[in-house]
């Protein structure tokens, strides 16, 4: 099962993002935020991250305006590893090299089409582990140091 949220510079593409969601069968949990009221992006990335993190969600999906704000607030939290992607090969070797469990977008920054594609690489893209694990454990050693 997914987590996703958003803020609301990010609400219309995170609908859009459920919707393909629905459309291919993954399960996921909308985590707020309900329509373009503002609302704070760190609140919505914590409960989203924090979601992921214990294991009840398998990946998290988080949205604002840029997809920066959302992602450097996800990142705080011990155990996200949260990747803002605009491209194909950010969102495919953020899974194979980094294990990122939080993909990010920004609601004014890409459109739905690209979204719902990126989306689909960082769902469908395995970690590869090997050398790649060294470096996913210091980033986690680097957690645990703070």
């Amino acid at each position: 099962m997914i987590a996703i949220g958003s803020d609301h510079g990010g609400f219309a593409l995170k609908k859009e993002l459920m919707a393909h969601l629905d459309n291919i069968g993954v399960a996921y949990k909308d985590f707020g935020c309900y329509d373009e009221n503002s609302v704070d992006y760190p609140a919505v990335a914590k409960e989203v991250g924090t979601a992921v993190v214990s294991g009840e969600y398998e990946k998290g999906v988080l949205v604002c305006g840029t997809g920066i704000g959302i992602s450097m607030a996800a990142n705080k939290i011990k155990g996200v590893r949260a990747a803002l992607c605009n491209d194909y090969f950010s969102a495919k070797y953020t899974r194979l090299h980094n294990d990122a469990n939080i993909i990010c977008f920004g609601g004014r920054v890409i459109g739905p089409g690209s979204a719902c594609e990126l989306l689909d690489v960082f769902l469908n893209t395995e970690f590869e582990g090997g050398r790649h694990q060294r470096r996913v454990d210091q980033i986690t050693a680097i957690e645990n140091e703070q």
